[in-house]
């Protein structure tokens, strides 16, 4: 089996010389807030969305809100492969009650809490070079520990526009349209441990920047259809700042479907905040892919990844372990 795991290892590595972008598998956003430095591919079309409820409770201005609402994103690989065009936003519909007065009132409101529209593109990438990343055949430990070119990550860049339609209850002061830029980095301790940093400057023409920084750290079990995550969300201006955690977990049910799910709460009482959200992300993936080459591999080994790749279409589970001795 550990012949398997070299051989396997590298397809993967020439077939990411290729597409550093590309992934057989879907790469979502969800179920974290933060953004991938890497983009989804040249025309793939990636949809990503969710339903989210969350409790507020003010301490000091004695009220209660429910939120339901919607997330939703859209992401195209346009032109080349480090480019990615993003659509993402959430649907809001609040209800509160206020106890601070007597009898108490409620009141319902609802719109668009983020609408944003982007571009991120990726400036620097550490696993371009074949030579630096190709995998070591006679150590599995040093596949599978954290190295120090490990620490260098992927770096990408955002630009990109909030829009803000109408009398929007839950912003009357914002502008209609307001910047938004990002630097994210991204890191890939081993094979199973990947670490995504966002650092975004927010609304900074108007009259209440925002910085928000996001830190995510995901797991892939031994399973690969399986990962979970945790996650850390810190927002600061004049007008708010807080900081949130999130956890959750996400399923491949093919190579183009995932579920979600996710808890969050937040490190304060004005308002305190418990939230949770499922989801799906899906794509279409129309990703023109050119054919690797692998060099320096002798033809008993040619013959041994051919049959591989016979058992691997026959194979019900493409996330399933290859057994080439059965």
């Amino acid at each position: 089996m550990k012949k398997l795991y070299y051989l396997t290892a590298m397809l993967v590595t020439c077939s990411l010389q290729v597409n550093a972008q590309y992934t057989d598998v879907i790469n979502s956003n969800r179920p974290g807030a933060s953004y991938s430095a890497f983009a989804v591919g040249k025309n793939v079309i990636q949809g990503e969305g969710g339903f989210y409820y969350e409790r507020m409770e003010h301490s000091l201005l004695e009220t209660e809100a429910n939120r339901y609402g919607m997330d939703y994103a859209i992401r195209y690989g346009l032109l080349f492969e480090q480019l990615e065009i993003i659509l993402d936003g959430t649907f809001t519909k609040e209800n509160m009650t206020n106890y601070s007065v007597s009898p108490s009132t409620e009141y319902s409101r609802s719109n668009f809490t983020k609408n944003t529209i982007g571009a991120k593109y990726l400036i620097y990438d550490p696993y371009k070079n074949p030579e630096k990343n190709k995998p070591n055949l006679y150590s599995w430990k040093a596949n599978h520990h954290v190295q120090w070119k490990d620490l260098i990550p992927a770096v990408a860049v955002y630009a990109g526009a909030n829009f803000n339609f109408g009398d929007n209850p839950f912003f009357p002061d914002d502008p209609q349209i307001s910047p938004k830029v990002m630097i994210a980095t991204q890191n890939h301790f081993t094979a199973n441990w990947v670490l995504v940093m966002n650092f975004i400057y927010d609304k900074f023409t108007g009259d209440d920047p925002m910085f928000n920084y996001i830190i995510t750290l995901t797991h892939a079990f031994t399973d690969p259809r399986y990962s979970i995550f945790i996650e850390n969300q810190g927002y600061k201006s004049d007008a708010y700042a807080d900081g949130i955690f999130r956890a959750g977990a996400a399923r491949l049910f093919n190579k183009n479907l995932q579920v979600d799910a996710s808890m969050g709460i937040n490190i304060k009482d004005t308002p305190s905040r418990l939230f949770g959200s499922i989801g799906i992300s899906y794509r279409l993936d129309r990703h023109v892919d050119p054919r690797p080459r692998i060099d320096n591999v002798s033809d008993e080994d040619k013959e041994f990844i051919k049959e591989a790749k016979k058992k691997r279409k026959k194979n019900k589970n493409p996330f399933e372990e290859i057994d080439i001795n059965d």
